[in-house]
């Protein structure tokens, strides 16, 4: 009867916890957050992050997600793709700017609007959400506005592209904040005029939802909180919330080395030249192992990356051209368009001038220098070798001095470079004397007596 009465008691205890564990209304387990840290541009990397991190919360049933958000912007598609994943998460995503210091500009201001919590820590600002590639001073006919609700109304100057491009942002950022209930006035102002706000401004202008010290302080901030992800109605239950951070795998570390523009470029540079090396060696085997490996490497980060493909065909062409310098007599017409076609190509490749992912003309520069003084040090070395005289061959007698090993008129002997040769001479040559050769007969010599 006890045993029974101890089952029964286990039994109860079970189910309670169970009951505990699940939000009245049906929500997912309560007890555990993934904690995701974006601390750098967005781009394919962070992306591929973020959505892994999601994707296995919700498998392992986790209450919600924590975005750790620290970043100057990133690639419009992926940060597109990020917005998707918090949009039909059926977990909540809380976005939490930190640390101290920390930003959510450009991309992240609208990762921030998206997010069904959005929060700061005391220190950090947010905006300057303007397309960086059509953004920049405004003209000097522009209107000025001070009040960041006027100058979201404010004409904006520029190409229709431009414009084109602002009203699709001001589009997206407005119907993020009409979903989450968020200030779509400055949400607007912050693309057409590259607002920004402090964490206290953004909390009292109804940015965001809410400041705290640190992720204790959020946690117990949101606890109790009501709201809607995958369609249902959620409570937050994050009193004594267990934080699981989530790490990214090799394959997301190795694709943030990669997609790094400086990376990727390098990768095709040194793809390019191992493969043009062994193409003019054949059988060296090295060079062409290395360049095809960089190479495919480095079109699998230009893939994933927002390029310029006549810049890619530019920077190959350029190579091609600086490499056939050295073989075909061009005289420096190949070597000087190929470097030409290479700065330019390197300096269109990347078509964007999102943060973070920006090529370094100081890195385009080193390379086409280096290019550069190899090509032209090439072809120094080639002319040096044609103007130094023939060291072999019959070519090598031909206006050399010999002497000569005995007296004769007609035909003697010489001696030249230790070896012994006929001679004829239609003037006498004593013993000794230094004779110069005119030509060469077959096994017979022409010379002169010198003087």
């Amino acid at each position: 009867m006890k045993a029974l009465l101890m089952t029964a008691c286990a039994a109860l205890g079970l189910a309670i916890t169970g009951t505990a564990a699940v939000s009245q209304d049906g929500g997912p387990k309560a007890g555990i957050a993934v904690l995701v840290e974006i601390q750098d541009a967005i781009g394919p990397a962070t992306k591929e992050h973020f959505l892994a991190a999601l994707e296995e919360a919700e498998a392992g049933g986790a209450a919600l997600v924590l975005l750790a958000l620290d970043t100057p912007g990133g690639l419009d598609a992926a940060m597109r793709d990020i917005i998707q994943g918090i949009l039909n998460s059926r977990i909540p995503v809380v976005t939490y700017v930190s640390p101290s210091g920390a930003r959510a500009a450009s991309a992240g201001t609208y990762i921030l609007y998206a997010s069904h919590v959005a929060a700061m820590t005391p220190g950090t600002n947010l905006g300057a959400a303007t397309p960086v590639s059509i953004g920049g001073p405004p003209s000097p006919d522009a209107p000025q506005e001070k009040d960041g609700d006027d100058a979201a109304r404010a004409p904006q100057p520029g190409t229709a592209m431009e414009r084109k491009a602002i009203n699709d942002a001001v589009a997206y950022i407005r119907s993020l904040a009409e979903l989450r209930g968020r200030n779509a006035e400055w949400a607007e102002a912050a693309v057409r005029s590259a607002e920004s706000l402090s964490a206290q401004e953004a909390l009292q202008r109804g940015v965001i939802d809410l400041i705290a010290e640190d992720v204790p302080d959020l946690l117990r901030q949101i606890d109790g909180r009501t709201l809607k992800a995958g369609g249902t109605e959620i409570t937050l239950n994050t009193a004594g919330m267990v934080i699981e951070k989530f790490e990214p795998g090799w394959r997301i570390e190795l694709l943030s080395v990669i997609t790094n523009p400086l990376v990727a470029y390098g990768l095709l540079i040194i793809g390019l030249y191992g493969l043009m090396f062994e193409g003019y060696n054949p059988g060296a085997i090295l060079p062409g192992v290395i360049g095809a490996i960089c190479l495919l490497l480095g079109l699998y980060a230009l893939q994933v990356l927002s390029v310029n493909y006549a810049g890619l065909a530019l920077v190959g062409l350029g190579i091609a051209m600086m490499i056939g310098e050295v073989f075909v007599p061009s005289f420096g017409a190949l070597g000087i368009g190929g470097l030409a076609a290479f700065v330019i190509g390197s300096i269109i490749l990347m078509d964007t001038d999102a943060p973070g992912f920006g090529l370094s003309m100081g890195l385009v520069g080193g390379i086409a220098t280096v290019a550069g003084m190899a090509m032209f040090g090439t072809m120094w070395l080639a002319v040096k070798a044609r103007r130094k005289p023939v060291t072999t061959g019959a070519e090598q007698l031909v206006g050399a001095v010999a002497e000569a090993t005995d007296a004769f008129t007609g035909k003697g002997r010489v001696r030249i470079f230790g070896e012994e040769w006929s001679a004829v001479s239609e003037r006498p040559v004593a013993a000794g004397q230094r004779v110069r050769i005119d030509r060469v007969d077959g096994l017979n010599l022409r010379v002169s007596p010198e003087e």
